[in-house]
């Protein structure tokens, strides 16, 4: 059984290859501040960080969901992730410069840690489905509304995800996909120096990563603890995503090892 991976991100690659799970990565091409924007606006207020994660993580599944791969339909599930770290309600997403990763680095620290939050979403696209044996409006059901675009905002998934709390997860099926947050809270050294944190952002690592930080890198050193899936800080939470497979669709995960 295939997974198609909505992203090119090596980390979330890898955690599932060291699975057994080969995935086929496929580049979403999401224009993400764009589609924060469009759905705070339609709010009236800013994103929190469960709605906002589990928001690109839908537009990423979606936009790949019904595209052509190589040149054939996607045949399989597709999975859609996304992340972003909270410091004292203030949520970073990837820095790009180094002096922003650097004053976020101070921030973090001052603070002592923070909420890791991670979002999930799995569409139904296997070919050979019977949509007519699961029941209406359930995962697998035929799908009766066109699926998520980037701009389209928040879906009727976003009440059960919206209240969840630091260290806490959520889990919601919406049609034929699933989406779901897991969290994690991470504390930092508490005393480790302006020097540390520029030969750090010198390499380059934080650049690209929610947060400015990442677990599977230099950067583990500095993390002292985290309550959670270690997954989830990576890229995507492993027993989340399990589960969303097995409650969602009735998949088990062995079904999805590359043998």
């Amino acid at each position: 059984m295939r997974l198609y991976l909505a992203s090119t991100s090596p980390a979330r690659r890898a955690l599932l290859a060291q699975t057994g799970i080969e995935p086929v990565l496929v580049a979403p091409g999401v224009d993400e501040d764009a589609a924060a924007a469009a759905a705070s606006a339609s709010l009236g207020r800013d994103l929190t960080g469960p709605e906002l994660v589990s928001l690109l993580a839908v537009a990423k599944a979606s936009a790949v969901a019904d595209t052509a791969v190589a040149g054939s339909p996607v045949d399989g599930f597709v999975f859609g992730g996304d992340s972003a770290f909270e410091v004292d309600g203030h949520l970073y997403g990837k820095p790009h410069d180094p002096e922003v990763a650097r004053e976020r680095w101070r921030q973090m620290l001052a603070a002592g840690g923070g909420t890791l939050w991670s979002g999930h979403c799995v569409v139904d696209r296997r070919r050979d489905r019977d949509a007519t044996a699961a029941p209406t409006g359930g995962p697998g059901a035929a799908r009766t509304e066109p699926p998520v675009s980037p701009g389209a905002g928040l879906g009727s998934w976003a009440a059960s995800i919206s209240g969840v709390a630091p260290g806490g997860s959520a889990l919601v099926a919406d049609g034929d996909r699933v989406v779901a947050v897991d969290s994690a809270v991470l504390t930092f050294a508490d005393d480790v120096s302006a020097d540390e944190i520029d030969a750090y952002v010198a390499t380059g690592e934080p650049l690209e990563v929610a947060g400015a930080f990442t677990i599977d890198g230099r950067a583990a050193a500095y993390i002292t603890r985290i309550d959670g899936a270690p997954s989830a800080v990576v890229g995507l939470s492993l027993p989340v995503l399990r589960s969303m497979l097995l409650r969602g669709f009735g998949v088990a995960w062995h079904d999805l090892w590359a043998l």
